[in-house]
């Protein structure tokens, strides 16, 4: 991910209840030092992904959880999102995971309300593997665990 794609993603605005998924502004992100605010971080971990007109359709994190397990981190451009496209934008991104961490465990975390991103990524081979609270900015929330079936 370059800085021009972070600068973009910064900018997205979704329409509730997704709001929660957007990001700081861009200078403050970066001030911070945090998530793809930081070189390092955005260089090893964040990916942009883009259409063949190279119009920038969203981003991955790839984190390393554990030695045999890497969590995705999904984000599909607000005007994208809802039009059934989400499964075609996911397997793209566990291309790339594949690719990278070809001997690893693939999984993803997803707020239990999300419907639309669950489909979305059953669709694209993933399977609800536990459900779980945990904490966010917003309190304690539902969460599934989702592991891809390779």
């Amino acid at each position: 991910m370059d800085v021009a794609h972070a600068r973009e993603i910064c900018g997205w605005q979704y329409e509730p209840p997704y709001n929660i998924y957007g990001w700081l502004p861009w200078d403050q992100l970066e001030a911070l030092g945090v998530e793809f605010g930081d070189p390092k971080i955005r260089e090893e971990q964040y990916v942009s992904v883009v259409n063949d007109q190279d119009v920038l359709c969203g981003f991955a994190q790839l984190f390393p959880v554990e030695p045999s397990v890497v969590r995705l981190g999904i984000g599909m451009r607000p005007d994208m999102c809802g039009q059934g496209t989400g499964h075609l934008f996911v397997g793209a991104i566990v291309q790339e995971a594949l690719r990278r961490y070809p001997d690893r465990e693939i999984d993803l975390e997803v707020l239990t309300w999300n419907q639309r991103a669950i489909r979305a990524y059953q669709k694209g081979g993933f399977t609800i593997t536990d459900a779980y609270e945990r904490q966010t900015p917003t309190g304690v929330k539902p969460f599934y665990c989702m592991v891809y079936q390779k």
